[in-house]
Order: structure tokens, then sequence, then C-alpha cells
């Protein structure tokens, strides 16, 4: 048998959650699409959550993680900070060790 441990990890800045995957995975939409309107409908979630959810971010983080701009006769857009960018790359190196640290304690029992 294969065994395989699971696992999800988040952030916390005085207990508000600071990153999970999904607002990684929100945030790193933002970057490709340069919209949150864009990034909330690839990922199949409402406006009004994703606005929800970028506003917490930005709020427990130290600096901003995102920047918007109002529409205009382009639109208005959103992007990540370098400080977002930061932020996104740290969660998933963390994430990415704490599942090798794992997959290696398993792989020293006896099941």
């Amino acid at each position: 048998m294969n065994y395989q441990v699971k696992s999800r990890i988040w952030i916390e800045a005085d207990d508000q959650i600071l990153l999970g995957e999904g607002r990684v995975r929100l945030l790193k939409a933002i970057e490709e699409h340069g919209s949150l309107s864009k990034a909330s409908k690839q990922l199949n979630i409402s406006y009004k959550k994703a606005w929800r959810l970028i506003d917490a971010v930005n709020k427990a983080a130290k600096k901003p993680v995102t920047t918007s701009s109002v529409g205009g006769v382009g639109g208005g857009g959103a992007s990540l900070t370098p400080y977002g960018r930061d932020l996104v790359n740290a969660f998933e190196t963390l994430n990415k060790n704490c599942w090798k640290f794992l997959d290696q304690q398993l792989s020293q029992t006896n099941f």
C-alpha cells in the first residue's frame, strides 16, 4: 500500500487568516488576469467573496498585497504588489517544505 499524509496549512496574523491555499490561488489569478473580477470568474467564486478575501489579506498583512485601479475607458484592474508576490512565493515554499517533512515522517513509521 502507498500511504500519504494530507495537510493544509495557513498563516495567521493576530488570529486572523492571512494566507491559505484558497487566498493564494486568488492572488495568483489576480496576477495572471490583472483583474479581481476575472480572477473570481476563473475560480468560480463571487466577486463579493473574492473582494472580501482580498480585503482581509490586505488588512492582515504588514503592507498592501494588491493594488487596484478604478475603471475607465479600458476598465479597472488589480495586481499584486512586490510584497504580495513575495508572500505568495513564501507561502508556496512553506507548503512544499511542509509536505516534504510530512512525507519524511511517514516514511519513518510502521504503516
